[in-house]
């Protein structure tokens, strides 16, 4: 059985969109893309990443990444992401996918992710994706969180943990931190209190 596991930036008051680019993610006219890449924090998420034997992602996520990290040879990361198996949900997308690795769920996500989950392998990692990882949260799905909590509060911008979103009570399981204050702090869901 593999385990989803959630992989976020996030600030603290729980923004996650567009922590990579000022293109990143306009929608509602954000004007703050790009505030997590001066904290290059990413890499203390190794240990989650590390352990990952695909990637889960949204449309919107998916479309960013087959779109930027391919080109990005500069990068440690850009082999690792063209190499990992990467599934997609989406209702609107079409195969063949056009980055390598790459396999569009078909139908509902949330009944293709609990297919995913009863297979043996490694952890699923979801890197941003947020409407997905929301979705997964309502349906009990997420096995656990990793949090790259940033010191910064954007007043705006679209959350992880969105007004309406399912009830969570989550243990914490480990946190480090970086030398520019991000905190990284790993929950898993315990259930109703």
């Amino acid at each position: 059985m593999s385990r989803i596991v959630a992989c976020t930036n996030l600030t603290l008051d729980g923004v996650m969109q567009a922590p990579g680019r000022p293109d990143e993610d306009l929608r509602g006219g954000f004007a703050h893309g790009g505030w997590a890449t001066p904290y290059a924090a990413m890499a203390q998420a190794g240990e989650a990443i590390g352990k990952a034997g695909a990637l889960l992602l949204g449309r919107r996520t998916y479309e960013d990444f087959a779109r930027v990290w391919p080109q990005r040879t500069d990068s440690p990361f850009t082999p690792w992401l063209n190499d990992i198996q990467k599934y997609v949900a989406s209702t609107t997308l079409q195969e063949p996918l056009p980055w390598i690795n790459s396999t569009l769920l078909a139908g509902d996500a949330v009944a293709a992710v609990a297919k995913l989950k009863r297979e043996p392998g490694k952890d699923i990692v979801i890197m941003g994706s947020g409407v997905l990882v929301q979705s997964l949260m309502r349906h009990d799905l997420v096995d656990e969180y990793v949090l790259l909590i940033h010191p910064l509060v954007l007043g705006s911008g679209r959350r992880l943990l969105a007004e309406g979103g399912g009830f969570a009570a989550l243990q914490l399981v480990g946190s480090t931190s970086t030398t520019n204050g991000v905190v990284v702090a790993t929950y898993r869901p315990v259930g109703v209190p």
